[in-house]
Protein backbone atom coordinates (compact mmCIF):
# COMPACT_ATOMS: atom_id res chain seq x y z
CA UNK A 1 0.00 0.00 0.00
CA UNK A 2 1.06 3.61 -0.60
CA UNK A 3 0.97 6.37 1.86
CA UNK A 4 0.84 9.62 0.80
CA UNK A 5 1.44 12.79 2.92
CA UNK A 6 0.28 16.12 1.83
CA UNK A 7 1.45 18.91 4.28
CA UNK A 8 0.20 22.16 4.19
CA UNK A 9 0.12 25.24 6.09
CA UNK A 10 -2.59 24.70 8.34
CA UNK A 11 -3.80 20.90 7.62
CA UNK A 12 -1.86 17.38 6.69
CA UNK A 13 -3.72 14.83 5.33
CA UNK A 14 -2.79 11.07 5.30
CA UNK A 15 -3.91 9.05 2.40
CA UNK A 16 -3.65 5.19 1.93
CA UNK A 17 -4.05 3.48 -1.66
CA UNK A 18 -3.95 0.01 -2.26
CA UNK A 19 -3.06 0.05 -5.64
CA UNK A 20 -6.99 0.53 -7.39
CA UNK A 21 -7.99 3.01 -5.08
CA UNK A 22 -8.06 5.13 -2.22
CA UNK A 23 -9.30 3.51 0.81
CA UNK A 24 -8.90 5.81 3.57
CA UNK A 25 -8.14 9.46 4.31
CA UNK A 26 -7.38 11.09 7.47
CA UNK A 27 -6.46 15.27 8.19
CA UNK A 28 -4.69 16.51 11.35
CA UNK A 29 -3.66 20.14 11.86
CA UNK A 30 -0.49 20.54 10.91
CA UNK A 31 2.42 21.51 13.93
CA UNK A 32 5.73 22.38 12.45
CA UNK A 33 6.64 21.31 16.22
CA UNK A 34 4.84 17.82 16.66
CA UNK A 35 7.70 14.63 16.47
CA UNK A 36 7.85 11.50 14.52
CA UNK A 37 6.97 9.73 17.53
CA UNK A 38 4.34 11.58 18.48
CA UNK A 39 2.62 11.35 14.46
CA UNK A 40 3.77 7.50 15.24
CA UNK A 41 1.32 7.14 18.12
CA UNK A 42 -1.64 9.11 16.43
CA UNK A 43 -1.13 7.51 12.85
CA UNK A 44 -0.79 4.06 14.44
CA UNK A 45 -3.96 4.27 16.15
CA UNK A 46 -6.47 5.40 13.20
CA UNK A 47 -4.36 2.63 10.95
CA UNK A 48 -5.63 -0.31 14.23
CA UNK A 49 -9.04 1.17 13.61
CA UNK A 50 -9.13 0.23 9.81
CA UNK A 51 -7.61 -2.91 10.69
CA UNK A 52 -4.22 -2.25 9.35
CA UNK A 53 -0.61 -1.46 10.98
CA UNK A 54 3.14 0.11 9.87
CA UNK A 55 3.75 -3.17 7.69
CA UNK A 56 1.58 -2.88 5.11
CA UNK A 57 2.41 0.08 4.27
CA UNK A 58 5.28 -1.07 1.49
CA UNK A 59 5.56 2.95 -0.37
CA UNK A 60 5.36 6.78 1.28
CA UNK A 61 5.56 9.85 -0.80
CA UNK A 62 5.47 13.16 0.56
CA UNK A 63 4.86 16.65 -0.24
CA UNK A 64 5.13 19.42 1.70
CA UNK A 65 5.89 23.43 1.75
CA UNK A 66 6.84 23.69 5.63
CA UNK A 67 10.29 22.47 6.11
CA UNK A 68 10.35 21.34 9.77
CA UNK A 69 7.44 19.01 9.48
CA UNK A 70 8.69 17.37 6.07
CA UNK A 71 11.88 16.63 8.20
CA UNK A 72 9.52 14.94 10.83
CA UNK A 73 7.44 13.25 8.15
CA UNK A 74 11.20 11.38 6.77
CA UNK A 75 11.55 10.58 9.86
CA UNK A 76 8.19 8.86 10.70
CA UNK A 77 8.55 6.29 7.34
CA UNK A 78 11.89 5.82 8.14
CA UNK A 79 11.91 5.05 11.83
CA UNK A 80 8.20 3.56 12.24
CA UNK A 81 7.60 2.81 8.55
CA UNK A 82 10.62 1.35 7.60
CA UNK A 83 10.71 2.63 4.20
CA UNK A 84 12.31 5.50 2.46
CA UNK A 85 10.24 8.17 1.31
CA UNK A 86 9.79 9.88 -2.09
CA UNK A 87 9.76 13.61 -1.72
CA UNK A 88 8.38 15.98 -4.00
CA UNK A 89 11.22 18.43 -5.13
CA UNK A 90 13.94 16.54 -4.46
CA UNK A 91 16.95 15.88 -7.12
CA UNK A 92 15.61 12.96 -9.24
CA UNK A 93 12.24 13.18 -8.97
CA UNK A 94 10.35 13.70 -12.47
CA UNK A 95 6.78 15.69 -11.94
CA UNK A 96 6.03 15.50 -15.48
CA UNK A 97 5.02 18.47 -15.64
CA UNK A 98 7.44 21.85 -16.72
CA UNK A 99 7.14 25.09 -14.72
CA UNK A 100 8.09 27.11 -16.93
CA UNK A 101 8.42 30.70 -15.03
CA UNK A 102 11.09 33.19 -13.93
CA UNK A 103 11.76 30.48 -11.19
CA UNK A 104 10.96 27.64 -11.40
CA UNK A 105 12.26 26.73 -7.43
CA UNK A 106 9.45 29.15 -6.74
CA UNK A 107 6.86 27.13 -6.89
CA UNK A 108 5.28 25.40 -3.98
CA UNK A 109 5.16 21.53 -4.00
CA UNK A 110 1.42 21.59 -3.62
CA UNK A 111 0.71 23.91 -6.98
CA UNK A 112 3.05 21.39 -9.08
CA UNK A 113 0.97 18.01 -7.82
CA UNK A 114 -2.42 19.66 -8.48
CA UNK A 115 -1.00 20.22 -12.09
CA UNK A 116 -0.12 16.69 -12.34
CA UNK A 117 -3.58 15.13 -10.66
CA UNK A 118 -5.36 17.57 -13.07
CA UNK A 119 -3.85 16.41 -15.80
CA UNK A 120 -5.06 12.78 -15.26
CA UNK A 121 -8.45 14.42 -15.80
CA UNK A 122 -8.79 17.46 -17.53
CA UNK A 123 -7.77 18.46 -20.99
CA UNK A 124 -5.40 21.91 -20.58
CA UNK A 125 -5.52 24.70 -20.67
CA UNK A 126 -6.99 25.32 -17.63
CA UNK A 127 -6.94 27.48 -13.99
CA UNK A 128 -6.82 25.31 -10.66
CA UNK A 129 -8.10 27.25 -7.68
CA UNK A 130 -7.06 26.17 -4.66
CA UNK A 131 -8.35 27.26 -1.41
CA UNK A 132 -6.45 26.84 1.42
CA UNK A 133 -4.51 28.83 3.49
CA UNK A 134 -4.35 31.31 0.33
CA UNK A 135 -6.21 31.09 -2.52
CA UNK A 136 -3.86 30.34 -5.40
CA UNK A 137 -4.69 30.19 -9.10
CA UNK A 138 -2.03 28.09 -11.16
CA UNK A 139 -2.57 28.66 -15.08
CA UNK A 140 -1.58 25.56 -17.06
CA UNK A 141 -1.06 26.01 -21.03
CA UNK A 142 -2.52 23.84 -23.76
CA UNK A 143 0.84 21.73 -23.73
CA UNK A 144 0.29 20.95 -20.23
CA UNK A 145 2.87 23.53 -18.56
CA UNK A 146 2.81 25.48 -15.60
CA UNK A 147 2.73 28.83 -16.66
CA UNK A 148 2.08 31.24 -13.49
CA UNK A 149 0.02 32.06 -11.43
CA UNK A 150 -2.05 34.24 -8.62
CA UNK A 151 -1.69 33.87 -5.10
CA UNK A 152 -4.43 35.71 -2.30
CA UNK A 153 -4.96 35.79 1.02
CA UNK A 154 -7.38 32.75 2.10
CA UNK A 155 -11.13 32.54 3.05
CA UNK A 156 -10.06 31.90 6.46
CA UNK A 157 -7.30 34.04 6.75
CA UNK A 158 -9.89 36.97 6.05
CA UNK A 159 -12.17 36.23 8.46
CA UNK A 160 -9.45 35.57 11.31
CA UNK A 161 -8.21 39.06 10.28
CA UNK A 162 -11.80 40.74 10.04
CA UNK A 163 -12.10 39.34 13.77
CA UNK A 164 -8.69 40.36 15.06
CA UNK A 165 -8.41 44.19 13.68
CA UNK A 166 -11.89 45.14 14.34
CA UNK A 167 -12.93 44.91 18.23
CA UNK A 168 -16.48 44.70 17.55
CA UNK A 169 -16.35 42.56 14.83
CA UNK A 170 -17.27 38.78 15.98
CA UNK A 171 -15.45 35.37 14.78
CA UNK A 172 -17.67 33.63 11.82
CA UNK A 173 -18.86 30.54 10.58
CA UNK A 174 -18.21 31.05 6.86
CA UNK A 175 -21.47 29.93 5.01
CA UNK A 176 -23.25 31.05 1.94
CA UNK A 177 -25.87 33.65 2.94
CA UNK A 178 -29.31 33.72 2.07
CA UNK A 179 -29.39 37.35 1.00
CA UNK A 180 -26.72 39.65 -0.16
CA UNK A 181 -27.33 42.63 1.90
CA UNK A 182 -26.79 41.62 5.50
CA UNK A 183 -29.58 43.10 8.04
CA UNK A 184 -27.33 42.17 11.31
CA UNK A 185 -23.17 42.14 11.48
CA UNK A 186 -23.30 38.11 11.24
CA UNK A 187 -25.13 38.43 8.08
CA UNK A 188 -23.24 41.51 6.65
CA UNK A 189 -20.33 39.62 7.17
CA UNK A 190 -20.75 36.63 5.71
CA UNK A 191 -21.90 38.14 3.04
CA UNK A 192 -18.81 40.16 2.68
CA UNK A 193 -16.66 37.06 2.84
CA UNK A 194 -18.69 34.47 0.80
CA UNK A 195 -19.52 37.15 -2.08
CA UNK A 196 -16.46 38.87 -1.87
CA UNK A 197 -14.74 35.77 -2.42
CA UNK A 198 -17.18 34.61 -5.33
CA UNK A 199 -16.22 38.15 -6.83
CA UNK A 200 -12.74 37.68 -6.40
CA UNK A 201 -12.49 34.07 -8.16
CA UNK A 202 -14.53 34.86 -10.87
CA UNK A 203 -13.09 38.16 -11.60
CA UNK A 204 -9.44 37.27 -11.63
CA UNK A 205 -10.48 33.82 -13.98
CA UNK A 206 -12.45 36.50 -16.23
CA UNK A 207 -9.15 38.96 -16.36
CA UNK A 208 -6.58 36.23 -16.84
CA UNK A 209 -9.00 34.52 -19.87
CA UNK A 210 -9.40 38.15 -21.27
CA UNK A 211 -5.61 39.13 -21.13
CA UNK A 212 -4.51 35.64 -22.26
CA UNK A 213 -7.62 35.21 -24.91
CA UNK A 214 -8.16 31.77 -24.11
CA UNK A 215 -11.07 29.80 -22.56
CA UNK A 216 -9.28 27.68 -19.80
CA UNK A 217 -10.89 24.45 -18.13
CA UNK A 218 -11.45 26.00 -14.70
CA UNK A 219 -11.20 23.21 -11.56
CA UNK A 220 -11.68 23.78 -7.87
CA UNK A 221 -10.23 22.01 -5.50
CA UNK A 222 -9.10 22.41 -1.42
CA UNK A 223 -11.03 22.65 1.77
CA UNK A 224 -12.75 25.91 0.96
CA UNK A 225 -13.90 24.98 -2.60
CA UNK A 226 -16.85 22.96 -2.09
CA UNK A 227 -18.83 26.25 -0.73
CA UNK A 228 -18.53 27.91 -3.84
CA UNK A 229 -20.39 24.97 -5.66
CA UNK A 230 -23.00 26.85 -7.82
CA UNK A 231 -22.56 30.06 -6.77
CA UNK A 232 -18.66 30.61 -8.37
CA UNK A 233 -19.79 31.64 -12.33
CA UNK A 234 -16.46 30.13 -13.86
CA UNK A 235 -15.26 27.01 -11.87
CA UNK A 236 -16.77 24.22 -13.96
CA UNK A 237 -15.84 21.27 -11.85
CA UNK A 238 -14.34 20.29 -8.08
CA UNK A 239 -12.40 18.07 -7.51
CA UNK A 240 -11.44 17.49 -3.46
CA UNK A 241 -8.77 15.19 -4.18
CA UNK A 242 -6.67 16.51 -7.27
CA UNK A 243 -3.51 16.84 -4.90
CA UNK A 244 -3.63 12.69 -3.90
CA UNK A 245 -4.11 11.81 -7.37
CA UNK A 246 -1.35 13.76 -8.11
CA UNK A 247 0.66 12.35 -5.85
CA UNK A 248 -0.14 8.80 -7.06
CA UNK A 249 0.67 9.96 -10.49
CA UNK A 250 4.43 10.84 -9.51
CA UNK A 251 4.92 8.02 -7.25
CA UNK A 252 3.84 5.50 -10.42
CA UNK A 253 6.48 7.76 -13.10
CA UNK A 254 9.20 7.50 -10.42
CA UNK A 255 8.60 4.25 -7.70
CA UNK A 256 11.69 2.18 -9.76
CA UNK A 257 13.98 5.26 -8.90
CA UNK A 258 13.59 4.72 -4.99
Amino acid sequence: MLLAIDTGNTNTLFAIHDGKDWVVEWRIATNSTRTADEYAVWFNQLLGMRGLEFANITDVIIASVVPHSLFNMRNLARRHIGVEPMIIGEDGIDLGVAAKISNPKEVGADRLVNVVGALTRYKPPMIIVDSGTATTFDVVNEQGDFIGGIITPGINLSVKALHEAAAQLPRIAIMKPEKTVGTDTVSAMQSGIFWGYIGLIDGLINRVKSEHGVDYTVIGTGGIASLFEGASDTIGHYDSRLTIDGLYEIWQRNKDKV
